[in-house]
This record gives C-alpha cells, structure tokens and sequence, in this order.
C-alpha cells in the first residue's frame, strides 16, 4: 500500500494564509474547492470551463535523470571540464545557468548554455521516461473536465520536445519560468493548482494563488516539501488521482 499523502496543517504554517477558507480545522483533509471562492465570477466553476490544472515537467511528469546527466557528461567530454553528473542530477531544478556556474566561469557560461541546447534533443530525449502515474495524472484531470498546462524551468523549445516525445495530453507547454516566475503563465492558463517536485514550485503556485501539490519525486522528500509549505505532499503521481477525486467529490 502507497502511503497517503502528507497534509499540511494550515494553522501551523508560519507564512499567511493567503486563502480565508484554509483556516479550518488542524490536519482536516481540504480540497482545491475549499480553498477556492466559487462565487466570485472570476474563479472558474468546477464544470471545467476556463479550470486548469498545472504540471512542472522534469521529475514531476518526466524522468530526465538520465538524460540531463548524459548531456552534461558530454559536455564534460568535449570540454575537457570535470563535471560531477550525479552532483549535477541531485540539484536537478533551478535554471540552466545556475548548474553551469559550478563548472564554468562566467565568461564561458553563455557558450555552454548554447551547447548544452545544441546536443540535447539527441542525447537527452532518447533517454527520457516518463515519471511513474504521469499518464494516469493527466488522464485523471481530462476526466473532471479541466485542461493541462506544464509550465517549466525547461526553455520552452526543449519543454515542447520533451512533451511531444512522451506524448504527454496537456493543452500548452510553457518553458523558460523558474519559481515564483511560473506565477504569471499559471495565471494566464486559469490555473487552480499546481503539482511539483520542487520547494520553487511551491512558490510558483503562491504567486498564481493556487494550491500547491508537492510530489516527492525529486530532490526532496515529503517532509522537506511540507515544511516548505505545501498545501498537500503526494509520494508520487500514482496519489495524484485519488486526491483529486476526493476534492472535486467535496
């Protein structure tokens, strides 16, 4: 048996509560409805019309362990630069540019930058898989009547590949965004909450207003995710659909 998700006691949180409705009773399992005031016009009803369900990409619905790691020891090969590729794969996240920093100088990191996109669709995608429940994921949102959006660290030209390569079922892909920056596309897409591996995902869906679901699929754990501040921590995608049906039951 899977373990259930973690639930974050919204009264013990030290940021605000950004959502009245969030003040309820400790550990009381609440859904993306409760958090949402569905009788203000600009929130969109439950029916799916305008609703929105968003999705980081790497580690979240793509396994690109491997295929990130592959790319940077060719770039470790053709540079002659060592490269730590499971020092790399453990900090898997944060912009491109920021990795390379701990490799390169700063005059150089632009023509690597460039590199690293040159060689990734034939290295990396062959090598990416899909994360374990993605399918299920996205199968499970098409079925409440919403629409899918990936929003990603990813620059949008690799977001786009990797999403076609998986033939993954969203509505649009949005690449080049990292953390609190995601807020705007979630934004614009109609967003209500958004599922992610990552404690900068958690602040992505903050700045849409949305819930944030953190999945322990990544470089942290259900207990780092929770401290962070999501509102509900999943072992894996495979919770994914129970816990939505649970709250558009609510």
């Amino acid at each position: 048996m899977r373990p259930g998700p973690v639930l974050v006691d919204p009264l013990g949180r030290d940021r605000p509560t950004r959502h009245p409705a969030l003040a309820i009773a400790p550990y009381r399992t609440f859904t993306l409805w409760d958090v949402l005031d569905l009788d203000s016009p600009k929130i969109p009803r439950p029916d799916g019309a305008g609703f929105a369900v968003g999705f980081d990409l790497d580690l979240t619905l793509a396994d690109t362990r491997a295929a990130i790691g592959a790319v940077y020891a060719a770039i470790a090969a053709e540079t002659g630069v060592p490269i730590d590729v499971d020092a790399v794969v453990r900090r898997l996240g944060p912009p491109l540019e920021d990795e390379l920093a701990y490799w390169f100088p700063p005059e150089r990191i632009p023509a690597m930058a460039d590199l690293y996109r040159a060689i990734y669709p034939d290295i990396a995608l062959p090598a990416t898989v899909e994360m374990p429940g993605a399918a299920a994921a996205l199968a499970a949102v098409r079925a409440a009547g919403a629409r899918v959006v990936v929003v990603s660290g990813k620059n949008q030209r690799d977001t786009e590949r990797t999403v076609r390569y998986l033939g993954l079922d969203v509505d649009a892909a949005v690449g080049g965004l990292f953390g609190a920056d995601k807020g705007a596309a979630l934004l614009a897409h109609g967003a209500r909450a958004y599922i992610g591996d990552h404690t900068a995902d958690v602040d992505a869906a903050r700045a849409a207003s949305a819930v944030a679901v953190g999945v322990a699929t990544g470089s942290f754990d259900s207990a780092a995710l929770a401290a962070y501040g999501a509102d509900v921590v999943l072992p894996d995608l495979h919770a994914f659909p129970e816990w939505l049906s649970g709250f558009r039951a609510a």
